[in-house]
């Protein structure tokens, strides 16, 4: 039996909030996007795209959603098998490919989790938790784009 759940949000863009003297000012894709009892995100295209380069942009909110989603899973895993994490930090990369007619995908995601455990006798477990993190992750599993993971594991 699958549960299913719904997420929504409002994208609000005006004529008002943006300069529309020209399609290559870079103010042009402002929007807002809201999401109900949640801070209010602005977003823009990316800076290689004629976007304001001081706001996030649907590029960085996939990689972000890739990479939180991975972490999220991967601590879930290692709880169930008692890994005790003591930290957990990555430097997530995306690329983009772009085609000449403008259309374009990612084509990779590479996850560089450094995860620091409490004991040296799960460090084989915790590497190997991140494969069953991935099979788990929701935003991965909704990729068309293979996601890459080189592991560190240190312990504390």
């Amino acid at each position: 039996m699958k549960n299913s759940h719904r997420f929504e949000l409002v994208l609000n863009w005006s004529s008002d909030s943006n300069d529309l003297s020209s399609n290559q000012g870079r103010g042009y894709k402002n929007h807002t996007v809201e999401i109900q009892h949640k801070p209010v995100l602005h977003v823009s295209a990316a800076k290689a795209f004629k976007g304001d380069l001081n706001l996030y942009n649907p590029e960085d909110l996939l990689l972000s959603s890739i990479a939180s989603c991975h972490m999220m899973s991967y601590l879930y895993c290692c709880a169930q098998e008692g890994v005790v994490i003591k930290s957990y930090s990555d430097k997530a990369e995306g690329i983009l490919e772009v085609n000449m007619d403008g259309s374009g995908r990612f084509v990779q995601v590479v996850l560089n989790p450094v995860v620091i455990i409490e004991n040296n006798e799960k460090l084989e477990l915790a590497i190997l938790l991140h494969f069953r993190a991935n099979k788990l992750c929701f935003i991965a599993n909704s990729c068309n784009f293979q996601v890459v993971h080189n592991v560190s594991i240190l312990v504390s």
